[in-house]
């Protein structure tokens, strides 16, 4: 008999993306507001997103078990 399914963290799975390769994807903080104090150059580097540190990335893969 087959064990029961994991269920993904809902947070998590909102926030963050998985890569081909394997890598955790996150959104920039900062991009909220008081934006007219930050230049253009600082708003479109803050819109990309980046991968995830590797010291997290363990702890992502038991919050998102199929992604």
């Amino acid at each position: 008999m087959a064990g029961q399914k994991l269920k993904s963290h809902s947070g998590a799975a909102k926030r963050f993306k998985r890569t081909s390769s394997g890598k955790f994807l996150r959104r920039k903080a900062g991009v909220r507001h008081i934006l007219t104090t930050k230049n253009a150059k600082r708003k479109m580097r803050l819109g990309k997103s980046a991968v995830v540190a590797k010291s997290d990335q363990k702890a992502l893969a038991r919050l998102l078990p199929y992604s």
